[in-house]
């Protein structure tokens, strides 16, 4: 289970890009939190703190408790982090959503995916590449429950062989949050040099005989070609 964090923030009384550049020359990072059939409450957070937990890769999927302070709207809110945006250049957090969620509310979240037991796999043992098609998985659990991470076992897989989510085992009272189809996850590949092989030897099969080469002469006498003027025909 992914483990709860906590995150000191202020509010902030003004929006707008003036008041949020001011914000981040200070060393913070403007946020809303949002949702539950509350107001939404604008706040700032050190970038600091935001980084170090961004670094974990698990933020996304992590119930965050907001401690926040000032202006009367002092407590902590349960949230769950939605978006963050990035600066297109230095790719510094510039702006964070949290949505509000309740301890034991449904919530939707990106899960990422580890894939375990490469060493059973006959595929990957012959020199066949895992092509990872999805790096993370879109369920829909429990607030309290949020796995960590999913395990996905390769033992088995052989080379032209794909995994679906019909083959994995979901954390209890986790469910896929695609239900119209048995979705790829990733697909044991053959290597580039069995693929030339592969295609050297059917284009060896598709090359004509020997003797059945394009524009290869009949035999003298053999169908065809008249015999030289002045010479008698048998």
């Amino acid at each position: 289970m992914s483990e709860q964090q906590t995150l000191s923030a202020e509010t902030r009384d003004q929006a707008g890009k003036g008041a949020s550049r001011a914000i981040r020359r200070e060393g913070r990072v403007p946020a809303v939190i949002y949702g539950n059939k509350e107001e939404p409450l604008q706040i700032h957070v050190e970038e600091k703190a935001l980084v170090k937990m961004l670094s974990t890769g698990h933020f996304m999927n992590s119930v965050i408790m907001v401690d926040v302070a000032g202006s009367g709207a002092g407590g902590t809110a349960r949230t769950l982090p939605k978006d963050v945006q990035f600066h297109p250049v230095s790719d510094r957090p510039i702006h964070v959503d949290f949505l509000r969620i309740s301890e034991h509310s449904k919530v939707q979240v990106a899960v990422p995916i580890r894939f375990v037991n490469e060493e059973g796999s006959p595929g990957l043992k012959r020199g066949g590449v895992l092509n990872t098609v999805r790096h993370d998985l879109e369920l829909i659990c429990d607030a309290a429950e949020i796995p960590e991470e999913i395990r996905i076992d390769l033992a088995g897989l052989d080379i032209g062989d794909s995994l679906h989510i019909s083959a994995v085992t979901l954390p209890e009272g986790a469910k896929s949050a695609i239900t119209d189809r048995d979705f790829t996850i990733a697909t044991i590949v053959a290597p580039s040099a069995l693929k030339m092989e592969a295609e050297d030897a059917a284009a060896a099969a598709a090359a004509p005989e020997e003797g059945e080469a394009e524009g290869e002469a009949p035999a003298e006498g053999e169908g065809g070609a008249p015999a030289p003027e002045g010479e008698a025909k048998e």
